[in-house]
């Protein structure tokens, strides 16, 4: 370091030492040669439209054709109102069997689809895109409003899902539901990753975006229940080995929910746990602040002390379940857990998260 820093005589002949700018300029221009020659990210969006969208039984048609596998958790008669829920990133509908079972006994019916690339879907492990992934929600709300045209729709999504979500509300102005259930959504922008992330995660996806990721050796736990993680592990429509360019168009979808938070302007039930590991509080916080708080009254920051990323499965799900059900009930009450108290106290100041209230 000092020698780099020290000026060289004018009389001595010789290259410079390079330094760490110079080392820095090296590795750009080979990063450059190398992007140069490299592949960019292969997505596969939707197709031209060729009919119009329509639900059967086990799944529904979209515009382009594809058949999406859909599950429905209904009550006897017509319900109270209708979760349509979106599953998180390499997951499938069927992570909402226990909270569709645990909603359905209370007069909440709950529709859940495999997303494009994900579950027994087509394109299985590829990335389809955010304007297509948001546009299917949105078809697919249409759709399930004309089955039930008189009881209220919300739109639940988990991680991956709530940012589909996200960007869906933000961008098709017309699409309005009765709100907004976001579980830990997916709002971890480039803005607010660390450098040497975002630099990698640009080299590799454009080097070798058909490689895959396996996440082994990563220490992230997901929820505190062993037994559900475990048979996530055995289920084989779990996607486990996630290809590099997939990864990438995640990002993306992230980097457009965190900016489309200011354009939610529907009623917003947001759920965070403390323990969460896989999305960070700091974007999640940031995307809460960032809801326009005048678009409506009854926004709600749920954040759980014992809870993790898979909230809606840990060993405390019921409590969340509750919450989620009387909001539907009542937006403007207060939650019966009291996560929603904690969170104010949290943001005002008056507490930490992973202290007592």
């Amino acid at each position: 370091m000092t020698a780099a820093a020290t000026p060289m005589p004018s009389e001595r002949r010789g290259p410079r030492p390079a330094g760490l700018r110079g080392l820095w300029a090296a590795a750009l221009l080979l990063l450059t040669a190398l992007f140069a020659g490299a592949c960019t990210p292969q997505f596969v969006p939707a197709g031209p439209a060729v009919e119009e969208p329509r639900l059967e039984d086990g799944h529904w048609v979209t515009a382009d054709g594809l058949e999406l596998p859909l599950r429905a958790w209904l009550p006897e008669g017509e319900p109270r109102a209708v979760i349509l829920a979106l599953h998180g990133f390499n997951d499938y509908s069927a992570a909402f069997e226990e909270p569709g079972a645990w909603w359905v006994e209370r007069g909440i019916a709950t529709y859940a689809y495999d997303q494009r690339g994900f579950g027994e879907a087509p394109h299985r492990g590829r990335w389809a895109g955010s304007e297509t992934l948001s546009d299917d929600l949105v078809a697919l709300a249409g759709l399930i409003r004309e089955r039930h045209p008189e009881r209220p729709l919300y739109i639940l999504g988990e991680s991956m899902g709530g940012a589909v979500a996200m960007v869906a509300f933000a961008g098709n102005p017309a699409f309005q539901v009765d709100g907004a259930i976001l579980s830990a959504p997916a709002v971890w922008a480039r803005s607010t990753m660390p450098g040497y992330q975002r630099v990698a995660l640009e080299v590799v996806a454009h080097l070798v975006p058909w490689g895959y990721l396996t996440g082994e050796g990563v220490r992230i736990q997901a929820s505190d229940n062993i037994d559900m993680l475990r048979a996530l592990g055995r289920d084989p429509l779990i996607i486990k080995r996630t290809r590099v360019d997939a990864v990438y168009g995640l990002t993306d979808l992230m980097d457009q929910a965190l900016t489309s938070s200011g354009r939610v302007t529907m009623p917003v039930l947001l759920l965070y746990g403390e323990r969460d590991e896989v999305i960070p509080a700091n974007p999640t916080f940031q995307a809460w602040n960032d809801l326009p708080p005048e678009a409506n009254g009854y926004q709600r920051f749920a954040l759980y002390q014992d809870g993790w990323h898979m909230l809606l499965r840990d060993l405390e799900a019921e409590v969340v379940l509750d919450d989620v059900a009387a909001w539907i009930a009542d937006p403007a009450a207060a939650l019966p857990s009291g996560a929603d108290r904690h969170a104010t106290a949290v943001l005002d100041g008056t507490a930490e998260i992973g202290a007592a209230d």
